[in-house]
């Protein structure tokens, strides 16, 4: 760890953050709460009207900006331009390094604090943004437009890093970003379970799961834009296909279309199957739903580098996940993890190829694990040398 004489400022800014739950919130929380250790540390994020948080759970500190609800979205959007005591709180601080999460309006408030301070200002690319845009707008020309928009706020940063090489090929060659990001791993903050056996029993007696039967999971929003239906759709060809293939689905989360996945799990008679198990806030209970599965089912073509995979393979539990999608970046195809084509008859047939080859299953378990697997204890030491080199150029600069 490199010395200074004194410990540096760190302001890092997201448009989102608890009481809500995502990975981006979690990654600024693991960010935060070890960063802590070297530096002073001040978030600045959201505040939510109708949903007040006990900030001082935290062992930072945290500024929140009043923003105000979305309609149709599960965010709200910070307002910093009309929040007058959110910016005088902000202009107090003399921070040395700005680091922001996401291009909306309170990036940008980093962003202008950065450029105002002549200090520098790094961004992390979390997300597929122009999918997000699309969605909402209908059109790809405007999507492709307001993507511009946010592409301008990274291209003004000093430098951005990409959560993996599949978001930093994206970036650069369809974003048009000015050059190829930094690659910058998610990790977890998730231990390998000390007694797999007795957790796999635990979850056996809850969910009333036979010990031979097969455990596929899925953690996450249960939103259509994680293929959640495609799940559901390909399971039920595994059970048509190979029913001497004995399985329980567990669906982990809560979102918007939960009403839609238990219609389509009761339209194809899966109730039997398929278990919608709620969203589950204590990590050591969720491990032990890493530890029970068999197989993480993870087809999204949205997602652009989900910790949840992670999670997953510090269990030793591989994922199954579509080709050529940015999340599956990470995987090498029956090394790592497993890949598919993107149609549910080959993604049941992948299940089923993967469930009777006891050898290669082993194999991939493990190299899941000591490929994928990363502690976030282990990076932060890296981000922090980072920001201590990117501040040096900056002043070099000047």
């Amino acid at each position: 760890m490199e010395k200074t004489d004194k410990k540096i400022t760190i302001g890092i800014f997201n448009d989102s953050f608890y009481p809500m739950t995502d990975g981006v919130i979690s990654v600024i929380d693991n960010y935060a709460k070890r960063l802590v250790k070297y530096a002073n540390v001040i978030v600045f994020v959201p505040s939510y009207m109708n949903k007040p948080f006990d900030d001082t759970v935290f062992n930072y500190q945290v500024v929140r900006c009043n923003s105000l609800k979305v309609p149709f979205l599960d965010y709200s959007l910070p307002i910093p331009k009309l929040d007058h005591k959110f910016r005088k709180i902000l202009n107090k601080y003399k921070l040395d390094i700005v680091h922001i999460h996401s291009p909306f309006t309170l990036g940008a408030a980093g962003l202008k604090y950065a450029k105002k301070h002549h200090i520098p200002c790094i961004a992390t690319m979390h997300s597929q943004f122009k999918q997000d845009f699309l969605k909402a707008v209908k059109s790809d020309r405007l999507a492709t437009r307001l993507n511009k928009g946010l592409i301008k706020i990274f291209n003004q940063c000093d430098e951005c890093w990409a959560v993996n090489e599949g978001v930093a090929k994206l970036y650069f060659e369809d974003y048009k970003y000015k050059c190829l990001p930094r690659v910058m791993n998610n990790a977890t903050e998730m231990t390998p379970i000390e007694d797999a056996k007795k957790a796999c029993r635990e979850i056996n007696k809850k969910h009333k799961i036979k010990t031979h039967e097969k455990v596929f999971l899925f953690v996450g929003r249960l939103n259509t834009l994680k293929n959640i239906l495609f799940i559901v759709d390909a399971l039920n060809a595994v059970k048509k296909k190979k029913s001497r293939l004995k399985f329980k689905m567990l669906f982990v989360g809560s979102g918007f279309d939960e009403g839609k996945l238990r219609k389509r799990i009761s339209d194809l008679g899966l109730e039997k199957e398929v278990i919608l198990c709620g969203k589950i806030t204590d990590r050591e209970l969720l491990k032990k739903y890493y530890a029970r599965a068999d197989l993480f089912l993870f087809p999204s073509v949205y997602d652009a580098s989900s910790i949840v995979q992670i999670e997953a393979a510090s269990q030793r539990t591989p994922a199954l996940l579509l080709k050529n999608t940015v999340t599956a970046s990470t995987i090498t195809d029956n090394v790592n993890g497993f890949l598919s084509d993107f149609s549910v008859g080959a993604y049941s047939d992948r299940i089923i190829e993967v469930m009777s080859n006891k050898t290669l299953y082993k194999k991939v378990a493990n190299n899941a694990y000591f490929d994928l697997y990363r502690n976030w204890d282990d990076c932060i030491e890296e981000v922090y040398n980072l920001y201590l080199e990117i501040i040096n150029k900056k002043k070099q600069h000047k």
